[in-house]
């Protein structure tokens, strides 16, 4: 974790804080980064007056912010995206091939055999909007996010 020297108005102190620069993981995550250090650098060109409790609410608020990750869907498949964890549930939509897709939460459904295995495992994408795990390259055979509530 990276440090950074802040200047808090009328102390004439500077005060360390960390700050929450990770490596991205997603091209999402590296946008955000980027625009996270374009801020920075113009920061650093424009000192600018920093108040204790703005600190600390930026602070809470990159603390809570969840880091959904996503996974390519398998090469050569455009994949069905159901409104539920089986195909019994309807189509919402169709995935095009090449397609990466983040994993909000999963929940046990149908049983699907596809190119990555066989699984009852279904992952939320989006709002009511599923696909089968065995379609999704996350590395493994289990959960790799919180179970759907």
């Amino acid at each position: 974790m990276a440090t950074e020297n802040i200047e808090i108005s009328g102390a004439g102190e500077q005060e360390t804080a960390p700050t929450a620069i990770a490596e991205p993981e997603t091209e999402t995550l590296a946008a955000t980064a980027t625009a996270t250090a374009d801020a920075s650098a113009t920061a650093e060109a424009a000192p600018e007056t920093v108040t204790e409790t703005e600190t600390e609410t930026l602070s809470a608020t990159a603390a809570a912010a969840p880091r959904v990750r996503t996974y390519p869907i398998a090469p050569g498949v455009r994949l069905n995206v159901r409104s539920g964890p089986g195909t019994n549930y309807r189509i919402v939509r169709v995935l095009p091939e090449g397609t990466t897709v983040p994993i909000y939460c999963q929940r046990p459904g149908e049983t699907i055999t596809g190119p990555y295995g066989t699984s009852n495992i279904w992952d939320c994408i989006a709002n009511s909007q599923y696909v089968s795990d065995a379609y999704v390259r996350t590395g493994s055979d289990g959960y790799v996010a919180p179970r759907c509530s």
